[in-house]
């Protein structure tokens, strides 16, 4: 029977450790992976401030 993940078009970066241990791999990881998000905190301070608004 053929591995049905063989058909995916993307895959995850290789991981180190076990278990509860486990990450991705820095020596794996480029440009591409991860979460970097810049405007992050300022969309978190709007979110709240809509949120404070609405509870008055």
């Amino acid at each position: 029977m053929n591995n049905p993940l063989d058909k995916a078009t993307s895959k995850a970066p290789a991981t180190m450790g076990e278990g509860c241990l486990s990450r991705y791999d820095p020596d794996d990881l480029d440009s591409d992976d991860g979460t970097e998000f810049p405007g992050a905190a300022e969309l978190w301070e709007q979110e709240q401030r809509k949120s404070e608004s609405s509870e008055e």
